[in-house]
């Protein structure tokens, strides 16, 4: 064994160069792994016991190691700055302090390379599920604001250019769309990695006849066992799932993030975002900057970066097992907290965003945005709508040079531009008429939107009744 005492020593005599033993330590990052080892190993021994390997007893005293090293961590918390060289490590030596050398025969059979892959679908499996929920969260507060705002207009926006009116309530649902797909996948992918690797060895299965399906169900594995020893030590792509999942998620967070920052311009002024979630200039007092969405959005290279990362280090990688995998707890594990983060952060400055309902209100009959509407009421008219649009597009240049909206035209100029119409603009072009006529599944219309809301508070109401469920 190396002078070290490392788990690996057993043909070596010299330490490793102080440099690289810094190098090739991966505690500080694999901590977070470390209650799940102890899952892993209680339920280890407990098929080593089976195997005969372990007396009753020696398991007795096995588990009560384990038991005392957890409420030991969940009392001191997980010593990330200790000079063990991985978490596997750190537990072992624990292990062996509180046991002996029942905590040395718990290796038996195993290797280091299917314990972290087992460690890793513990985790992650837990950490999908808190993704989820914080997903959740953050569309109930979307919802909210659109069950108050299910009615209020505002103006829809394409390539940044004033578009169509839409209501609050369809702004703040279309965001939900997307952030409940984000759910799905999240779910998706930890169903995928819900099997056990446990008993996969280093490469080739392990020579004890150890129970797997047992292990797994013990670790709560809904897919039993792995069935492909190197497939389950080498393989990462549900790492690589679950990364895109959360890239996605902050993708989605960011356009979040990039509509409500916008909406708190001077500019737009349609939103304000209260104290809880804004700072201000240390040069000029004035400012109330919308920060707690610029870092979310900001946040989001950084999942992307993460992803291709995990998906650079498994190009061309051989089988099985490579040291280069052990940077996958590098790329992914600070991710998975920073979307999580992001989520939250994002969820309060939703719930702390208020709408100045008047000026929506106002500005979504300000910019043409009914001039969509004044060629469907000249196709009603008998009017094709190709020519319509090209009279509605003259009738807007008149009125830009006027000075006026379209339903503010003139009565002279009304009839000149507009002989087929007789109907009164100012009413047939309302912003709340305009969104009345969207009465489709899928569309801005007041009915719609509530309906919408009602379809989501369900929704909502569903994953509650999950719990923890995946």
């Amino acid at each position: 064994m190396s002078k070290d005492g490392q788990m690996w020593g057993g043909r070596f005599q010299g330490s490793l160069d102080a440099l690289f033993a810094d190098f090739q330590k991966s505690l500080t990052v694999d901590h977070v792994l470390a209650f799940a080892d102890l899952r892993v190993n209680r339920a280890w021994s407990a098929a080593l016991a089976k195997a005969g390997v372990f007396t009753a007893t020696e398991l007795a005293k096995v588990h009560a190691a384990i038991d005392d090293l957890e409420a030991h961590w969940r009392r001191a918390g997980i010593p990330s700055g200790d000079p063990a060289e991985d978490v596997h490590s750190l537990v072992e030596r624990e292990l062996v302090a509180r046991c002996g050398d029942l905590g040395k025969r718990i290796h038996t059979g195993r290797s280091r390379n299917d314990q972290v892959a087992t460690d890793l679908r513990l985790f992650l499996r837990e950490r999908a599920t808190a993704l989820r929920a914080a997903v959740a969260y953050l569309c109930a507060e979307l919802v909210a604001k659109a069950a108050a705002h299910h009615d209020a207009p505002i103006p829809g926006y394409t390539h940044l250019q004033r578009a169509q009116p839409i209501t609050i309530g369809h702004w703040a649902l279309a965001h939900c769309e997307a952030l409940g797909r984000d759910r799905e996948r999240l779910g998706d992918a930890a169903a995928r990695m819900d099997s056990s690797p446990l008993g996969s060895g280093a490469l080739a299965g392990t020579v004890l006849g150890v129970d797997r399906d047992a292990v797994a169900r013990d670790l709560g594995f809904a897919r039993g066992p792995s069935r492909n020893s190197l497939d389950a030590t080498a393989q990462r792509d549900h790492l690589c799932e679950l990364a895109f999942a959360c890239a996605m998620t902050q993708t989605h967070l960011s356009r979040l993030a990039e509509d409500t920052i916008f909406f708190a311009t001077q500019e737009a002024r349609f939103v304000v975002f209260g104290d809880e979630v804004s700072t201000g200039s240390s040069l000029m007092p004035q400012k109330r900057n919308p920060d707690a969405m610029e870092l979310v959005r900001g946040k989001c290279s950084r999942a992307h970066g993460a992803l291709l990362a995990l998906l650079g280090s498994l190009k061309g990688l051989p089988l099985a097992y490579n040291r280069d995998l052990q940077t996958d707890k590098e790329s992914l594990l600070p991710m998975l907290a920073e979307t999580e983060t992001c989520l939250q952060v994002a969820t309060l400055a939703v719930r702390h965003m208020r709408f100045d309902l008047a000026r929506c209100a106002a500005e979504a009959e300000r910019g043409y945005l009914n001039a969509t509407d004044l060629a469907d009421l000249l196709v009603a008219a008998g009017v094709p709508f190709r020519d319509a649009h090209g009279v509605v597009g003259a009738a807007v240049n008149r009125a830009v040079a006027l000075g006026v909206e379209l339903q503010d035209l003139p009565a002279d100029e009304k009839r000149r531009l507009l002989p087929q119409l007789q109907v009164d603009l100012k009413d047939a072009l309302a912003a709340r008429k305009v969104l009345a006529r969207r009465d489709v599944v899928g569309g801005t219309a007041p009915t719609r939107v509530r309906a919408e809301v009602e379809r989501w508070q369900a929704q909502l109401a569903a994953w509650s009744r999950e719990g923890g469920t995946r």
